[in-house]
């Protein structure tokens, strides 16, 4: 599908992107952060993508939920659920990960509302308890042969005393997974791609503890995490393997370390330093692709990349401040494409 992107200035924050194809949304204009359009696809290669939705609620009223927990209120906009469909359109991803879905229901409720036709045809999401009530997911156009969620992982150790200079109200209890992994195998039937056998890759979406304070907590994720791959890659050491999502830490993290210095590839660590390969409002990267060495050699040289969403300015209040138009979510999608041969 060909489109020509025009991108206006970022300072105004608008619109307006042409498409050439008929019936497609115009894509808006990232104002700071991200690609002004998506890279080509790459030849004989399917298209890898994570992207935090930001609060996908429908607008239905949870009767579990109550208190600080009550969902009523939080409904995703319909312009911000009409143009992260614009965004995902763009991106032509085959698989996505994605993050802050509210249920299974919610996630088809928006694939049939906003996503007919693109080929979406496997979902998951599994309710793993989280007090908010947001799940980790996938969408792909290929089979979903496994799935698991581990709630309330335990991961050794409680939480200190302290929370910055502060008691810590956690102080004591055992240290858990705040929101499971999604763990999803994918299975690319032959020919999908060129490929002439089929293809199988398997995925832990993550989305760590949020905050300042919590990067003990972040860290102990990243381990727990990381102990699951690893038993995975022990089972089964052909496995093509990638841990992806909303790391809410920085490449220089400890926590983000932890998956690098086990071996992990970053697949966009060559990524630009200005705001082309920022993901999230807060100008920082926190959002990632990592895999392990046998999906490494199957990654396509030099197509990773961020697609820019619309921002609210640098000095808006986020809690106050209207959104700008074409906003979708706080978050921008990382890409990247893969050949499915096994090498």
């Amino acid at each position: 599908m060909r489109r020509t992107f025009i991108a206006l200035s970022a300072a105004l924050a608008l619109p307006i992107v042409a498409s050439t194809a008929a019936g497609d949304r115009p894509l808006p204009a990232p104002p700071r952060i991200g690609e002004a359009a998506p890279k080509a696809r790459t030849e004989g290669a399917i298209r890898l993508a994570t992207f935090n939705l930001e609060n996908l609620f429908d607008g239905r009223d949870d009767p579990s939920k109550a208190g600080e927990a009550e969902d009523i209120d939080d409904t995703k906009p319909e312009p911000q659920r009409a143009a992260l469909a614009t965004i995902i359109r763009a991106l032509d991803a085959d698989i996505i990960a994605l993050q802050e879905i509210e249920s299974y229901d919610a996630l088809v409720e928006f694939r049939e509302q906003h996503l007919k036709g693109l080929g979406y045809d496997h979902l998951m999401s599994i309710d793993v308890g989280e007090e908010r009530g947001i799940e980790n997911a996938v969408i792909s156009r290929f089979p979903i042969t496994e799935a698991r969620v581990w709630p309330n992982l335990a991961l050794g150790g409680v939480h200190p005393d302290l929370w910055t200079d502060k008691p810590n109200k956690y102080a004591g209890q055992p240290l858990e997974m705040r929101r499971s992994p999604l763990f999803v195998t994918v299975q690319v039937p032959a020919g999908a791609a060129g490929n002439d056998a089929p293809y199988s890759l398997s995925l832990f979406v993550v989305h760590h503890k949020s905050g300042r304070g919590n990067e003990y907590w972040r860290e102990a994720e990243a381990g727990g995490v990381l102990a699951l791959v690893q038993e995975l890659q022990r089972a089964d050491p052909a496995r093509n393997i990638a841990v992806l999502g909303d790391f809410n830490a920085t490449p220089d993290d400890r926590s983000v370390r932890l998956y690098l210095d086990a071996g992990l590839a970053d697949l966009h660590a060559e990524r630009p330093t200005d705001q082309r390969g920022m993901t999230h409002a807060s100008e920082r990267v926190i959002d990632f692709i990592l895999v392990n060495d046998n999906l490494k050699k199957e990654v396509a040289v030099g197509s990773a990349f961020v697609l820019g969403t619309p921002q609210l300015p640098r000095e808006a209040d986020w809690r106050t401040a209207p959104k700008p138009q074409g906003y979708a979510s706080d978050h921008a999608p990382v890409v990247a494409d893969l050949t499915p041969q096994d090498r």
